[in-house]
């Protein structure tokens, strides 16, 4: 009986010894996989071609190939876009300061009609017979050239045009610009700058040269107008 229950003791130990050993066996097995389960887990669960709409949602947007709001409805006119321009030529600067003045006034758009070759002190000396400026006003036919870049006239509906007065008319150069654009449905209002002078005829000179667009009778200024009466002078235009 002793020796039987000495077996039966042994086998006992064998077998709980063999369920602990077994036990933490497993338990070492599934610590050392949980890493590679969860990463592997990860990259499945992720929809298909998530990295690439990442990527593609991270780039920068290029205004070519997406238009803004303000280039697809370019045919339409801007509320910001002025109506009204300011032409001037101005040898001395003296005109200029009155344009700019009535673009202020008017919120209008100002371009300067500047020459190819520009007028030195000599040019202007009116009492040289001999002088650039007067060759060119003893001479109808004289154009000389503008340098300035082209000028789009499209959707303005009133132009201010202006020019200092050499020898009782309106610089040559004017009769240049008038007879290069069309000023067709528009109306034209000429003024200018002297130090006596009126302003003439050179409004018609203009106006017949360009044969085109609403021609007003002109305006002769000092060089020190106020605003205050460039703004009557518009308002009478205006009413």
């Amino acid at each position: 009986m002793k020796k039987l229950f000495l077996i039966l003791l042994s086998l006992m130990l064998i077998l709980t010894f063999a369920a602990c050993s077994q036990n933490a066996g497993g338990s070492e097995a599934q610590s050392s996989a949980e890493p590679e389960t969860n990463e592997s887990s990860t990259q499945i669960s992720e929809p298909s071609g998530t990295e690439q709409t990442s990527s593609e949602s991270s780039e920068p947007v290029s205004r070519d190939s997406a238009p803004s709001p303000s280039e697809s409805s370019a045919d339409e006119p801007s509320p910001d876009h002025s109506r009204t321009l300011v032409v001037v030529f101005s040898a001395t600067g003296t005109t200029k300061g009155v344009a700019e003045k009535i673009a202020a006034i008017e919120n209008a758009d100002l371009y300067e009609i500047k020459a190819a070759q520009e007028y030195t002190s000599d040019d202007l000396n009116w009492h040289d017979s001999g002088s650039r400026t007067s060759i060119e006003q003893n001479d109808k036919n004289a154009r000389p050239e503008i340098g300035s870049e082209p000028l789009s006239l499209e959707g303005y509906e009133k132009i201010y045009i202006g020019f200092p007065i050499w020898w009782g008319e309106e610089p040559r150069i004017m009769d240049t610009f008038a007879e290069t654009y069309s000023f067709d449905g528009i109306t034209m209002i000429p003024f200018c700058t002297s130090g006596s002078s009126g302003i003439g005829r050179s409004g018609q000179n203009l106006a017949e040269l360009s044969g085109s667009g609403n021609w007003l009778e002109g305006k002769r200024f000092g060089g020190g107008v106020s605003e205050s009466d460039l703004t009557e002078w518009i308002g009478s235009l205006n009413g």
